[in-house]
């Protein structure tokens, strides 16, 4: 909190900051060496002020808001200025002095601190009115004694060591900047303004409340831990509103947490029209939530129209200048105010504090010290002590006996010790100060931190000594609350969470609810009982309020021009790409091996395609090449079982046995293609591939050749021909040309080798397993060396047609070959135009239809005249002329 009740516009602030800096010059032209007189210090001015003073070993000051306001009379020409009067008694102000007196008979008592060492205390009004609160700073650096004996130079230790107060940010300011320049450590209880942090500014200032800059953390923490991402900001048109809006402001940008939909200023005196603009932009914001750094007067005109416009249906986050504010507490506010959330300072226990409450009695502190108390007397008790007795006596006033009951009299909850928060931080900073002071008095010679490691003794304390063990304070208070001061002289802050309550009967409770606090290991730590908060909506739980409702898993935030962060669409995540959490804002790309799922908020395996065993596909093709492996191998045992039958024997039955053979292995090698590839089945698949089918096609070869050998054998005079082809010419012609495949196969797998690859070309969802070749110029080889044996072997089959055997092989041999020729013609197209699988599958398809078409077409008649027309089975019909063949 700033300081309820202190208006300053920014005019003001700037007189007043002349203003001190003129009194700070006067006060050094004062107590400057070349003035003073060579044998005492004599003070120039005494300031007539409010105070209540004990006497003690050690003093320690003290400022407090006892009266809320004064009046300065009009000036005159005597050479005494005018002495100003304070007016409203306010005795919840006068218990804030009366917290700090009894601490101090407190440790006076204890025997742990500051043995055999008395503390006294000075404690001063400022009349909330910096002329006044700055004399009284003043008057705690120099005393009020008219002379004081000191030595020639009037040094020496100042009338007090250390002070609590002031309660208010802005005369903070100004007293710390006079009393800095002593040393003079200043402890305040109420001054909340982050700007007191700057140790370079106000290098002896403490405090034992929490910055406004730990307020607005709160909130934050606050928005974050309920989802609250769209909220409005009210403050008022002051230092405590508007350096609020800026802290507030940039915590949101800092933390992300979430954006303001509005953030208006309250301004101050009559201005019923500003306050209906700002309630009614307030009706049109879909905003839930209100957040108000303001005072109780600004709340006051702003509910007065909320009321008008009955604008329900709002969360209220309330600063600590108006949570804890009666005036607000009323029948015709809470429909609207009703769940309430606060920030307050933190609540503390004192025991003892109301004993000595009652125990205050104006005839024991009756001389001029005591003035303090003789005002609270007459304000509560209604009378008015002599000398001057005759008005009020007239005006149905009496006078002040000093017998009077303060328990029966106590109408403004002056003895209520329940809810002690500025109090406590009263509490605290006495025993900070007192702390220091102990220590600074248990030192060991020789271990002094100052120049000469001489301790310091009772005679000769200076203040910047106590601020050096100031600053080194740590204690725990009965309350459990840890105290030690930062870097910058702030507490560690705590807060306690406040929520009002609208109960059934009508009665209004404010309720602590959670606390905040933050740790030496710099973690805050907010934390909230749910359970406790009365929310003032129908459904009983906590409101929403976002300006776009939260982005799932598998989309991202896109944000809409010209509007706050929090504003914004959500579009899905493009393919291949995921988010996995909520309001991302890019969605990221899956690995290679993985791909978005059907949601876009998680990646998923890709799907492997090949040609399968499992796959109807495959199934398929493994079923026919099983089914030619296993035909292969029945007309290999027919061949054998009639071997010695002409139609085996005829035309070299070893090469019939071979062509079987190889045909078996062109079967089993279109398995090769089958299932996951692997680097040895895609080095094996197209070498066994390439060298079966050559074996096959070149025994084919020199059977055609073999054919047109014995044919032109039978002429005349061309016997001398089949000496060149006989069985060892026909082995080693057939070895010779696999040969010639088996080296090409070699060079491609050693230089260029086929393997395996993960295709992810053909489907963006899918990872094809295929095999590449490696080298296009060995595939290309491998093909073409086989298609130009089958080409040779079909010219020469079909030279060979029309020979007049009975049974010519050359037609069959020119018939597969033209199968073999066509169904490989059809490949090369299907091949390449096949994606994945497909192309495997074409391959295969092209193995087996032209394995079966030589199958068929060389051994089909065969085996037809070996088991069904065995008649035909025999030399004279085999070599027999067609007579009728012209």
């Amino acid at each position: 909190m700033w300081d309820t009740g202190v208006q300053c516009r920014e005019g003001v602030m700037r007189t007043r900051v002349c203003f001190v800096f003129v009194g700070c010059f006067f006060f050094l032209v004062y107590f400057s060496e070349s003035f003073l007189p060579a044998s005492s210090c004599k003070l120039w001015r005494r300031f007539h002020l409010n105070g209540m003073h004990k006497a003690g070993d050690i003093v320690l000051g003290g400022l407090f808001e006892i009266h809320y306001g004064s009046v300065f009379p009009e000036l005159t020409l005597t050479s005494e200025p005018p002495q100003p009067s304070c007016q409203g008694f306010d005795p919840l102000g006068f218990r804030h002095a009366v917290t700090m007196a009894f601490a101090i008979e407190e440790i006076n008592k204890h025997s742990s601190l500051l043995p055999n060492v008395t503390l006294g205390y000075s404690l001063y009004d400022n009349c909330a009115t910096l002329g006044i609160g700055f004399s009284a700073a003043l008057s705690l650096a120099s005393g009020q004694e008219e002379q004081t004996m000191l030595p020639l130079n009037c040094s020496g230790a100042l009338p007090v060591l250390g002070s609590v107060g002031d309660p208010f940010s802005t005369f903070s300011i100004a007293t710390s900047n006079v009393l800095g320049l002593f040393k003079l450590p200043i402890v305040s209880y109420f001054a909340t303004c982050s700007c007191l942090s700057d140790r370079r500014r106000f290098p002896s200032f403490f405090r034992t409340i929490p910055s406004d800059a730990f307020q607005v953390r709160t909130m934050i923490q606050i928005l974050k831990h309920f989802g609250w991402t769209w909220v409005g900001l009210l403050v008022s048109d002051d230092d405590y509103g508007l350096h609020a809006a800026r802290s507030f402001q940039s915590g949101l940008h800092k933390t992300g947490v979430g954006c303001l939909a509005y953030s208006e200023t309250l301004p101050w005196g009559n201005k019923p029209n500003e306050y209906k603009r700002i309630v009614a932009m307030m009706t049109k914001s879909t905003a839930r939530v209100v957040i108000v750094f303001a005072h109780q007067i600004h709340m006051l005109q702003l509910m007065q129209e909320v009321v008008k416009k009955n604008l329900t249906g709002l969360q209220w986050i309330a600063s600590e200048a108006w949570t804890l504010l009666d005036g607000l507490h009323t029948p015709s506010f809470m429909p609207y105010l009703g769940g309430t959330l606060g920030i307050t300072i933190r609540r503390g226990n004192i025991p003892g504090l109301r004993d000595f409450l009652l125990e205050l009695n104006v005839n024991q502190h009756n001389d001029t010290r005591y003035n303090m108390m003789k005002q609270f007397w007459e304000h509560i008790f209604h009378c008015r002590f002599a000398p001057s007795p005759v008005y009020w006596v007239e005006n149905g006033r009496v006078l002040c006996t000093g017998d009077e009951s303060l328990p029966n009299m106590d109408t403004v909850g002056f003895l209520d010790v329940s809810e002690l928060r500025p109090e406590y931080n009263i509490y605290k900073a006495v025993y900070a100060l007192t702390h220091a002071l102990h220590d600074l008095l248990q030192c060991e010679p020789g271990s002094e931190p100052f120049n000469g490691h001489s301790c310091a003794t009772l005679e000769n304390l200076e203040p910047w000594q106590l601020m050096y063990y100031l600053k080194k304070v740590n204690f725990t208070t009965a309350f459990g609350d840890q105290v030690s001061f930062d870097e910058n002289g702030d507490v560690l802050p705590i807060y306690d969470i406040m929520n009002w309550l609208w109960l059934p009967d009508g009665r209004i409770k404010v309720e602590s609810v959670g606390v905040v606090r933050k740790s030496t290991s710099e973690s805050e730590e907010l934390i909230l009982n749910q359970e406790k908060i009365f929310w003032n909506f129908e459904s009983k739980q906590p409101p929403r309020s976002v300006c776009s409702e939260n982005c799932p898993p598998g989309t991202r935030v896109a944000r809409k021009r010209g509007e706050p962060v929090c504003c914004f669409d959500c579009i899905t995540c493009s393919e291949g790409k995921i988010s996995n959490k909520t309001d991302s804002i890019e969605c990221i790309n899956c690995p290679e091996d993985f791909w978005a799922n059907l949601q876009r908020d998680q990646c998923v395996p890709k799907k492997t395609e090949f040609l399968s065993y499992h796959d109807p596909l495959g199934m398929c093709l493994t079923s026919f090449s099983l089914l030619g492996t296993l035909i292969c191998a029945i007309v290999l045992g027919i061949f054998i079982y009639h071997r010695s039958t002409p139609m085996v024997r005829a035309n070299n039955s070893e090469l019939s046995f071979l062509i079987l053979l190889s045909l078996k292995l062109c079967f089993l090698c279109s398995l090769l293609f089958i299932g996951q590839p692997r680097l040895w089945t895609c080095q094996l698949r197209h070498a066994a591939f390439g060298i079966s089918f050559v074996l096959c096609v070149s025994c084919i070869l020199v059977k055609t050749v073999v054919v047109l050998a014995v044919f032109k054998a039978s002429k005349p005079g061309g016997g001398a021909s089949l000496k060149w082809f006989g069985a060892v010419q026909q082995r080693g012609t057939v070895l010779g040309l696999t040969s010639i495949q088996a080296a090409i196969c070699t060079f491609w797998i050693l230089f260029a080798s086929p393997v395996p690859h993960k295709n992810t070309q053909y489907h963006n969802d899918k990872i094809v397993y295929e095999c590449v070749v490696g080298s296009t110029v060995g595939f290309t080889v491998l093909l073409g060396y086989i298609g130009l044996l089958a080409v040779l072997s079909f010219l020469l089959a079909f030279l060979a047609r029309n020979l007049p055997d009975n049974f010519n092989e050359a037609k069959l041999i020119t018939f597969s070959m033209l199968i073999f020729c066509a169904v490989w013609v059809a490949f090369v197209p299907a091949y390449v135009n096949s994606p994945g699988k497909y192309a495997d599958a074409v391959e295969v398809f092209a193995i087996l239809a032209s394995s079966f078409g030589l199958l068929v077409a060389l051994f089909g008649p065969k085996c037809y005249i070996i088991l069904l027309r065995p008649e035909r089975n025999t030399r004279k019909a085999m070599i027999g002329r067609n007579i009728n063949k012209k």
